[in-house]
């Protein structure tokens, strides 16, 4: 969760900056590609399902060069907003005990 506050932070960053120099929108878009390099590897390690797809695409699509800042920052802006929903499913599945479990503590 607080990487994708933090991804999030800095998407909002770069479409406050995007009349910038393309050095500080490239270093923003660096920025976002490596915390969304290194979620896709946690979460591949966490077996998390699509998580991990999804945050590798938006990694590229954050590194990617030759498109629009414009269309960079709404692919990201909807990829985060699908990221996030997953992310609460997955965090919702992780709490919610096994039915197994449950048949368990009944005969107790």
């Amino acid at each position: 969760m607080r990487t994708v506050d933090k991804v999030k932070k800095l998407i909002a960053e770069l479409e406050s900056n995007r009349a910038a120099k393309i050095k500080i929108i490239n270093g923003i878009c660096g920025n976002i590609a490596r915390e969304l390099s290194q979620m896709r590897q946690r979460g591949l390690t966490a077996s998390l399902g699509t998580l991990p797809d999804v945050a590798g695409s938006l990694a590229i699509v954050a590194g990617r060069a030759g498109t629009g800042i414009m269309m960079k920052v709404r692919a990201l802006h909807d990829g985060m907003n699908s990221l996030t929903m997953q992310l609460d499913q997955a965090l919702k599945m992780a709490h919610e005990p096994p039915p197994e479990k449950e048949k368990e503590s009944d005969k107790s």
